[in-house]
């Protein structure tokens, strides 16, 4: 019956088969739903610098939060000032400043903000996850960590237990490895923070905090938080091995940092986030950027990269289907019950394909 057809007829299936062939939707399913929610990332304030990183936070089910200036406001305030001996009150505040001034950490921030400083200052030098140490008019001086004491072997001074808090962070003012005083700082949770965690949690996702505080001030936090699993005291060179460990327990793993410290956790992630107010360092290493400093929005990540994965797999689900229902049909299989498609209704076919894929990416949409 095909043999007896007319020479024009197979020149017409063949024109049609292959304007309906065209692969405009199927070559457009995927890069249409990437300019879209890059778009939509953008006007959000996420900022996607590998599009791989991004496309694997679909499957994200454990983040690593670190503590400050992430969960917390980073905006530490003096508390509490304990001299020891003869030193006094501005004396402490005045030799802590002087050696934090040249340091980045939101505590160094609040000390050194606390005081005039008028001394001489040289050879500064970062004890990386303890403090920081200087000269100061020709003395050495170091602020410290309570971990830092107890290595070194220097015991707190008597009534520190009471006189400072559980929920704040104490460092110790040395001079010439001897102990002056302590002075403890108080942070703030973000108050989006709670939703955020809250949010993660519905999506099934675990909420971890990483933080270089003391055991007290981070179950404090945690318990604010909602966050059932936090690690406390954990160095800087520590967190990319946490973030390895969590990941060896067959998570997909996201860090959100702001810090030079969190560079290399970041690295180590399968998603690495920064806080867009953090460091150039943490923000040059991460996959994605938060540009609003919004925990919130990293609960708007997951969701961006699950609606866009949705997105693509429904275009090439729909371009598929389209060529696989077509192609025959233009092939004339129906023809001897008289349904044939000219090449006319063929391109009409393969333009409303086209606009159809283009439609539901320009549809991506997160909550």
């Amino acid at each position: 019956m095909a043999l007896a057809r007319p020479f024009s007829y197979a020149m017409e299936r063949a024109v049609t088969v292959m304007v309906i062939a065209c692969p405009h939707a199927l070559g457009l399913a995927i890069p249409l739903v990437v300019a879209v929610s890059t778009a939509l990332g953008a006007r959000s304030g996420l900022l996607v610098r590998d599009r791989a990183a991004f496309e694997r936070a679909r499957l994200i089910n454990a983040v690593i939060f670190d503590k400050t200036g992430t969960l917390t406001e980073g905006r530490f305030g003096v508390a509490e000032v304990l001299p020891l001996g003869d030193a006094t009150r501005e004396e402490l505040l005045g030799l802590a400043a002087s050696v934090e001034q040249y340091s980045e950490h939101p505590i160094a921030r609040a000390i050194a903000s606390e005081a005039s400083i008028s001394a001489s200052v040289t050879d500064f030098a970062a004890i990386p996850g303890k403090g920081a140490r200087a000269s100061v008019d020709g003395r050495e001086i170091a602020v410290v960590s309570p971990g830092y004491l107890a290595e070194a072997g220097i015991p707190q001074p008597d009534g520190a237990s009471e006189f400072f808090s559980g929920d704040r962070t104490v460092v110790f003012v040395l001079r010439d490895d001897e102990l002056l005083g302590a002075i403890s700082l108080s942070d703030v949770v973000r108050p989006e923070s709670v939703g955020a965690i809250r949010h993660l949690r519905e999506m099934g996702v675990e909420s971890i905090m990483l933080t270089g505080d003391n055991e007290a001030v981070a179950a404090r936090v945690a318990a604010q938080l909602g966050i059932k699993r936090y690690f406390a005291g954990v160095l800087p060179a520590e967190k990319a091995a946490t973030v390895e460990r969590v990941r060896a327990e067959g998570k997909v793993v996201a860090m959100v940092g702001d810090g030079v410290n969190d560079a290399p956790a970041l690295a180590s992630a399968d998603v690495g986030i920064a806080i867009g107010a953090g460091t150039d360092v943490a923000v040059a290493t991460a996959d994605v950027v938060l540009v609003r400093s919004d925990p919130a929005d990293v609960v708007a990540i997951i969701e961006l990269s699950r609606a866009t994965y949705g997105k693509m797999q429904q275009n090439l689900a729909w371009a598929t289907g389209y060529n696989v229902i077509a192609i025959p049909l233009a092939a004339g299989v129906l023809a001897g019950v008289g349904i044939v498609l000219s090449p006319a209704v063929g391109g009409l076919l393969m333009s409303a394909s086209t606009v159809i894929v283009a439609i539901n990416a320009r549809t991506l949409h997160v909550s």
